[in-house]
């Protein structure tokens, strides 16, 4: 450094009434931050709860150059959340050398200062307080929060297998044109499956343009999805197997003029154990021979869809014993990934697990249903005739029902 460099010892205790100036509760004017720095990143990358920030400040001016902002310095920073926990920054000097400040100008300074924390300690009455007052608060919010998850537990009914699917469209790759999108639907099976009212068993992804990965042109959509079903066992001859319910996808691409064609149809039946799958569909669409099509698909878009995309695999209206497909040109495509998370809930998996049995199928798990709702049916009819007692008990007079309330002559 050019000059003489003088040193000087600053030492910065925190006490009850330094000088500092307020942040929080002023409303910024900059909303967008054009060029975030790395200190912001870090601080704002996460949901920020009420602050409210005081700092330490110094004026390192020469003499008779005091009160300019260019030579102000930042000391130390302390920021209070709305849950009183303070932050120190820089941190209390303690074992560690001085913090430095250079200076710049014609004579730079060099200037040396340590935080150290001289406040007193807590009298031992003063932590059991604080203490009592952490346990009432946490007390409070944990019956917040029992309130709002409840104390009662969603069961299902005997011989009811209940499904919950959290999926994803993944990605679509090995297809001919760019911006696809996937359309896609759950089908229940017709018999013994049924979903609740308000559950949506389809969804459309976003159009997503692809990029090059390797050989293949790979468009990642990460569409999530999710629902529910309910399977309920109701025929116990020993050849019901029971139908599982199928994943329908049709990827189109849109062009310039926003115009669709067909890319592809695929179908996969659920997995039928719980837990995390990846599935990867394969796909093919109707070909019309001829120079003219491929001319007419690619000028003008469209090309041959299926009335009917349950025709990927077994049409709902078919009710005969051979599906013939004979005179169907197809041409194979790409292929749609699938990431699937399947829960399964059921009173079976209770009482095999207390039973220590190993279960190898759904039907496994839902044998013996019908004692399971006799037992159920009965527990129902208790609880109902013990609400009808106690409500009747509830209107009677009190005088009647209390013996203390007798009328004595």
């Amino acid at each position: 450094m050019a000059g003489r460099t003088d040193e000087s010892l600053l030492t910065l205790t925190l006490t009850d009434s330094p000088t500092w100036r307020r942040e929080g509760g002023i409303l910024k004017s900059r909303i967008v931050t054009w060029e975030p720095s790395e200190e912001f990143v870090r601080n704002n990358h996460v949901i920020n709860t009420p602050l409210q920030t005081m700092y330490i400040m110094a004026d390192l001016g020469p003499y008779g150059k005091l009160g300019y902002k260019k030579y102000e310095h930042v000391l130390c920073t302390l920021k209070v959340d709305s849950n009183g926990v303070i932050t120190v920054k820089p941190d209390f000097t303690g074992l560690k050398g001085p913090y430095r400040i250079e200076t710049e100008g014609e004579k730079p300074e060099l200037w040396k200062y340590t935080i150290d924390n001289v406040s007193s300690l807590a009298q031992p009455e003063e932590e059991e307080r604080e203490q009592r007052v952490f346990k009432d608060l946490y007390g409070r919010h944990k019956e917040y929060l029992s309130s709002l998850v409840g104390t009662d537990f969603e069961t299902t009914v005997p011989g009811a297998l209940r499904l919950f699917v959290n999926g994803e469209v993944v990605s679509a790759q090995g297809y001919e044109y760019d911006n696809l999108y996937v359309h896609f639907f759950v089908e229940l099976p017709t018999t013994n499956w049924s979903s609740p009212a308000f559950q949506q068993l389809s969804g459309i992804t976003q159009t997503c343009a692809t990029k090059s990965l390797g050989m293949d042109k790979v468009a990642y959509f990460s569409y999530p999805f999710t629902f529910e079903a309910s399977f309920l066992h109701e025929d116990e001859s020993a050849g019901a197997l029971p139908e599982w319910p199928v994943l329908y996808c049709e990827v189109h691409s849109l062009d310039f003029w926003q115009r669709y064609r067909v890319e592809g149809y695929g179908a996969v039946v659920l997995p039928a154990t719980p837990g995390a799958h990846t599935l990867r569909v394969s796909t093919w669409r109707p070909l019309e021979l001829g120079t003219v099509a491929e001319l007419r698909r690619f000028f003008i878009g469209g090309s041959l869809e299926l009335e009917d995309l349950s025709y990927v695999r077994i049409p709902g209206t078919f009710k005969g014993e051979c599906l013939s497909r004979f005179g169907l040109r197809t041409e194979t495509t790409g292929s749609v990934t699938f990431r699937l998370h399947c829960l399964q809930q059921s009173r079976a998996f209770m009482e095999s697990s207390s039973l220590r049995k190993r279960m190898r199928s759904v039907l496994d798990r839902l044998e013996g249903f019908s004692q399971q709702s006799s037992i159920h049916n009965v527990l129902e009819a208790f609880r109902r005739a013990r609400r009808r007692m106690q409500e009747a008990r509830e209107s009677l007079p009190q005088d009647l029902v209390s013996p203390s309330g007798a009328m004595v002559r």
